[in-house]
């Protein structure tokens, strides 16, 4: 009786798991396809989105909504899809499940995109700037946001800050810097069409265009201004997305925003109404298939794609939105400035001057490599890595000090030595010439074979001095001798 018992719960427990994780009966829902790990730090892909996706058989275009944490990026999602808060995406305010990582509607939309039948996906994701993430999760989302679709909508609440500006374009930078670590090659996929989406009643005169023209404007900088070349920097990495963006405005559907989900068309307002039929237009005018290197990707594809841009963002080491991409590539310019000053480190001091060089050259040629597998950006690379040779020939002057300092102090060392032994050859009562000869040959091979780097030439000429200088006083004595042992000669006659 027993037995029967568990037998029949574990059977039950494997068609529940057969059949659940891996068999889905009705896609006319959300489903999550990337999902955060307990620690919110990390992305990790669900398999019902993925099987959702990867059924389709035509090309894939994605259409994906951003934006800063109880924005109304679901609520906007449900209208483009005609959906009530109901039955489409879940609404923040409506349940306590808010859109946690990336959530797909699983029945695409069909459309014929130049004469090319496409299914289109609509894509939610978790809102940032939430509280208990950290920076580093708002940005994979963005990232991976940024890579998966063929259109991004940007969703901004009133107006255009600073920070949207800089979360986005670091997403930009980020998503082609990881596209290429994948494929170990230049990007290969086509940049989403951004389209820049503001939430306001009022523009105070200006066109939403006009509006994000002018965020994006570079800021004059006649005095070359730190900040504000940053500042324009910025606004430069957003050059890959060129024409393809665009701005619209969205005003307010309804006053009572907690209502919105109990309300039809005919209680909203008609100029939003209007304006929302517009917007969906618009996305089906912009949108195309998801190209990856040159060629547009079906539901398996786009899973596989999707699956080794995830893996090469979890890999790397991703920096936080605080700063901009060059101070993104601090941390990965100590690490290689740090390795070469270990490999020159290592060098035994002092060295001729051609061999420290090949070292150095050696050394620099490491770290700089090891800065193109790992830094960020890749419209900024090019001056993170001159800084990166700056301060390389700031330690290599370094390194050319102390050799200098440890070649003088050997050499002088040997020379002191060859010195004292040739006085000692000079205070001799009989000096002999062959005994100093000997003696300097045997101090000067030794001062040879030791003396070692920059500072040999110039001792090498102080050695030549001492021998000139030290064999005349010998000389002289012996001259001195043989005119009194021939004077005594002569008296003795």
């Amino acid at each position: 009786m027993e037995i029967s018992y568990w037998v029949s719960v574990v059977s039950i427990v494997l068609l529940f798991l057969v059949s659940g994780s891996f068999s889905i009966d009705n896609f006319h829902q959300a489903f999550p396809i990337v999902e955060p790990d307990p620690g919110h730090t990390k992305l990790r892909l669900s398999r019902e989105g993925l099987e959702a996706i990867s059924r389709i058989t035509t090309p894939i275009a994605a259409v994906a909504v951003i934006g800063p944490y109880r924005s109304g990026k679901s609520f906007l999602l449900n209208q483009l899809l005609s959906l009530s808060c109901y039955e489409g995406f879940g609404v923040g305010h409506m349940r306590d499940t808010k859109t946690k990582g990336i959530w797909v509607w699983g029945t695409p939309l069909e459309l014929d995109i130049d004469g090319v039948r496409t299914s289109v996906f609509y894509l939610d994701t978790e809102g940032f700037e939430s509280i208990g993430k950290s920076n580093v999760y708002d940005d994979r989302i963005f990232a991976l946001a940024t890579v998966m679709s063929s259109v991004l909508i940007y969703n901004l609440p009133e107006t255009i800050r600073e920070a949207d500006i800089s979360r986005l374009s670091f997403a930009v930078e980020l998503a082609e810097e990881f596209y290429g670590r994948v494929k170990g090659q230049d990007v290969a996929f086509e940049p989403a069409k951004l389209l820049w989406l503001i939430q306001r009643d009022f523009l105070q005169g200006k066109s939403v265009k006009e509006m994000v023209d002018d965020a994006l404007r570079h800021v004059p900088n006649t005095n070359g201004d730190k900040n504000i070349d940053q500042v324009n920097q910025i606004r430069d990495s957003l050059a890959v997305m060129g024409d393809n963006s665009t701005a619209f405005s969205l005003p307010q559907p309804h006053l009572m925003r907690t209502k919105l989900c109990d309300l039809k068309d005919d209680d909203l307002d008609p100029i939003y109404v209007k304006k929302r039929e517009q917007l969906k237009e618009l996305v089906a005018s912009v949108i195309r298939p998801k190209i990856v290197q040159g060629k547009p990707l079906n539901g398996k594809e786009f899973v596989s794609f999707l699956e080794q841009i995830l893996e090469a963002l979890n890999k790397g080491e991703i920096p936080s939105t605080g700063s901009l991409v060059e101070v993104f590539n601090k941390g990965i310019l100590e690490r290689c400035l740090k390795l070469y000053s270990e490999r020159m480190g290592k060098l035994g001091l002092p060295m001729p001057e051609q061999s420290l060089r090949d070292a150095h050259e050696r050394s620099r040629e490491e770290a700089m490599k090891a800065f193109d597998e790992q830094h960020f950006g890749r419209h900024h690379a090019k001056r993170s890595a001159e800084q990166l040779d700056e301060e390389v020939k700031e330690v290599y002057k370094n390194v050319i000090m102390a050799n200098e300092y440890q070649s003088s102090k050997l050499c002088e060392a040997l020379y002191t030595q060859c010195e004292d032994r040739m006085d000692q050859l000079q205070v001799l009562r009989l000096p002999s010439m062959a005994k100093f000869n000997a003696g300097f040959l045997q101090c000067n091979q030794s001062f040879e074979r030791g003396c070692i780097g920059p500072s040999k030439a110039n001792y090498e000429q102080r050695m030549t001095k001492m021998e000139f200088h030290s064999v005349l006083p010998i000389k002289s004595v012996r001259e001195h001798f043989k005119m009194n042992l021939s004077l005594m000669l002569e008296l003795m006659k």
